[in-house]
């Protein structure tokens, strides 16, 4: 079992930048592939980002392709996502998550239970 606690979310203006952090605990954090997904009020959760088990491998979703920027330390049990150039649409509630199966794509399979990213116009 694992557990995740995101933190790091907050109030900032268009154009700024915020940076979560998801610390885990539990089973071993350096097996698998951590993932940050977002959902906005009415919309479904959303794929941001991933990083393979080792973080020689991202992925990002093109929305936010070349503004954030993500991490992990696994010496640590965080990881990271750096958000730069927010936008209004950014705001939603970020999760992170961790997958322990191949690919970083699909079923997730431990959840944080949200920050909350608001960007002001």
């Amino acid at each position: 079992q694992v557990q995740l606690v995101d933190s790091g979310g907050g109030l900032v203006q268009a154009g700024g930048s915020l940076s979560l952090s998801c610390a885990a605990s539990g089973r071993a954090f350096s097996s698998y592939h951590m993932g940050w997904f977002r959902q906005a009020p009415g919309k479904e959760r959303e794929f941001v980002a991933a990083i393979t088990s080792s973080g020689s491998f991202t992925s990002y979703a093109d929305s936010v392709k070349g503004r954030f920027t993500i991490s992990r330390d696994n010496a640590k049990n965080t990881g990271h996502l750096q958000m730069n150039s927010l936008k209004p649409e950014d705001t939603a509630v970020y999760y992170c998550a961790l997958r322990g199966r191949t690919g970083l794509r699909g079923e997730y399979d431990y959840w944080g239970q949200g920050t909350q990213v608001t960007v002001s116009s």
